[in-house]
């Protein structure tokens, strides 16, 4: 008996493109993205190439070649990195279908002793072909410079850090005491400088300079806040997720702009593996080894949740109960996780809630390509 051949799930068949919406794709763009240029390859369904090249990484440049595209149906696809957001959103209106790979598992795919930019390029033109493509969430435009300006923030707040450790430091390689508690209050400060014995001129200028940096990135900080606060398309949402007992408006605001669409995520588990609340897990002849929690994640969420773990318990009667059991159990550290996976919980439960009572929000998070074109 004759063994049948597998089909090609990419194409539909052999060489039989796929519809995608109300058009029939005809062709597959590979795109391998680097700061001043862009590798291309463009592939039929039944993987033949129809044209290859490198074109400047400029919007002027990627413009005019987009424009020959515009009498055919086109699926494209590239590698998330740190200079592709833009040039997803400039071409998104152009194709049928427009996807952003996974870093990593794009790796584990692609995994060769050859690598050019034109290989990769027609990697990524077959991997579409063949609905293979690892594709990741992208979130949408007006969201996604709202998320700059928090990450710039925690920024701000890793630089404050810095210059408080260094005013620690300054004052004990000189020999001069201080409380830990109040070193960094306004008034205590002040009084340091002035009455501090043994303090040379030039330590007194670093320790005011420090200072002065301090009181700058706070400013910073709570200006990004309160420009995020008022921000239409987050204070309702932030408000909702904020009716949950422990958690504050930086709680909120992380969530809301890391997240994005609630509905990326199929269940609490994905949502809790994305915040990096969980361990990896290893298995091999039927022995499963659980690690530390996983390097995989968005570390801003993990963070931000973690801190929000230490104290939530404090505001939130039924995380105060569940800390103490989750500790009997084991390690300090293994109830606040546990703390932090109910609050990712909660939020998603509640999101989830806020954008069924607004459908209208959901097609500003759509991945969904301009098809009346």
């Amino acid at each position: 008996m004759r063994r049948k051949e597998p089909r090609d799930r990419g194409t539909g068949g052999a060489g039989r493109p796929r519809v995608i919406g109300m058009k029939s794709v005809s062709y597959y763009v590979g795109l391998d993205v680097h700061r001043q240029s862009v590798s291309y390859c463009i592939k039929r369904p039944e993987g033949t190439i129809v044209r290859e090249g490198k074109i400047s990484a400029q919007r002027q440049a990627l413009l005019e070649w987009v424009q020959s595209l515009s009498s055919v149906s086109w699926c494209g696809g590239l590698e998330a990195t740190i200079c592709s957001h833009w040039i997803y959103h400039l071409l998104r209106p152009y194709a049928a279908e427009l996807k952003m790979a996974h870093p990593s598992r794009l790796k584990a795919l692609i995994a060769s002793k050859r690598k050019t930019d034109c290989l990769d390029a027609r990697t990524l033109a077959d991997l579409l072909r063949c609905d293979l493509f690892p594709e990741c969430y992208v979130l949408a435009p007006d969201y996604e410079q709202l998320r700059q300006q928090l990450r710039y923030r925690s920024l701000i707040v890793r630089t404050s850090v810095l210059f408080k450790n260094k005013t620690a430091g300054l004052l004990i390689e000189n020999g001069v005491p201080y409380e830990t508690s109040k070193l960094h209050g306004k008034k205590y400060f002040a009084a340091l400088l002035q009455n501090a014995e043994g303090m040379s001129e030039q330590l007194h200028k670093l320790l005011s300079f420090n200072r002065s940096q301090l009181e700058t990135l706070a400013r910073i900080d709570r200006t990004i806040i309160a420009i995020l606060l008022q921000d239409p398309l987050l204070c309702d949402r932030v408000q909702q997720l904020r009716t949950v007992d422990g958690v504050g408006e930086i709680t909120a605001l992380t969530w809301v702009l890391e997240t994005g669409d609630p509905a990326r995520f199929s269940n609490a588990k994905q949502a809790v593996s994305y915040c990096g609340l969980c361990a990896a897990q290893r298995e091999s002849a039927g022995v499963s080894k659980r690690g530390p929690i996983s390097h995989q994640r968005n570390i801003l969420l993990q963070t931000t949740l973690i801190e929000a773990a230490h104290l939530a318990p404090r505001f939130n009667p039924t995380l105060r109960a569940v800390y103490p059991a989750e500790l009997a159990k084991g390690h300090r550290h293994r109830a606040t996780l546990e703390v932090a996976r109910r609050l990712v919980r909660y939020l998603l439960a509640i999101d989830r809630q806020y954008f069924q009572q607004h459908p209208s929000l959901r097609q500003r998070f759509s991945g969904m390509p301009d098809l009346s074109r």
